[in-house]
């Protein structure tokens, strides 16, 4: 709990020792919720980190390249190059990053179509597509980093991301929305990324950097809201981190 404090809401927190403590008690091993360690420890990740609001730090386009930099060309490397780089482009949630199956995935002209099956906001299980165009850089080019990434580590259907172990040995299962978090942290120390108590270092900041990136290029919001599947304008538009907008700001444009 302790070392979660500082990058999960209270809520999340109190949610997942709720649902541990359901699943002791279906092992007959309950667990008391109530003792001291936890309710003390709860107590105090409230006071030292529950009273800002807090928001995912927005990752932008050269923070991204910050955090690839480091993506050597062994395995662990180039999966974690295209995780960054699709979870960014897709402006993905971590859940529908690691729910991504080979099979979502098609060719098309000039780019990548993604299937994106199960998502937080759709209930009907309707699922709906997202297509990338191919880079203008090879080096930051979601479509050729997801490909490069299947080629080396021999994947031809399955999930797409996975866990590398010692030697090289890639697993049989997607990662968990924790393994994307961890990922995103490591590089996000070697690259010198910090994020801040208000806003901390998360995956959901591929989702939020792609948003304010395109909100800073003046991309319409009908299109930004197209590609991240959002339903509500003023939704989407709390994604937007105002602290990393540049020249479409009103002060921005008066060319000072």
């Amino acid at each position: 709990l302790a070392a979660c404090g500082e990058g999960y809401a209270m809520s999340t927190l109190r949610r997942r020792v709720a649902a541990i403590a359901r699943a002791s008690g279906a092992l007959s091993a309950p667990l008391d919720t109530r003792h001291p360690h936890i309710r003390e420890t709860l107590r105090g990740i409230g006071v030292e980190y529950g009273a800002p609001a807090r928001q995912a730090a927005a990752l932008t386009t050269d923070e991204i390249r910050r955090l690839i930099a480091g993506c050597g060309e062994d395995l662990t490397g180039r999966r974690d190059r295209a995780l960054l780089l699709i979870g960014f482009a897709a402006a993905l949630r971590r859940s529908e990053l690691v729910a991504l199956e080979v099979a979502d995935l098609t060719a098309v002209r000039g780019g990548l179509k993604l299937l994106i099956g199960r998502s937080k906001t759709d209930a009907t299980h309707e699922g709906a597509f997202v297509v990338l165009a191919r880079g203008q850089a090879a080096e930051t080019c979601p479509v050729r980093a997801v490909q490069a990434w299947l080629t080396a580590a021999s994947i031809t259907h399955g999930p797409v991301f996975r866990k590398v172990g010692r030697g090289g040995v890639v697993g049989r299962h997607a990662l968990s929305g924790d393994g994307v978090r961890q990922i995103l942290l490591r590089r996000a120390q070697e690259a010198g990324l910090k994020g801040t108590l208000r806003e901390p270092i998360s995956p959901h900041g591929l989702r939020a950097g792609f948003i304010t990136t395109a909100y800073d290029h003046q991309v319409p919001d009908e299109q930004t809201m197209g590609h991240t599947r959002h339903r509500s304008l003023e939704t989407m538009r709390r994604y937007v981190r105002r602290g990393k907008l540049t020249g479409s700001t009103p002060a921005g444009k008066l060319g000072l």
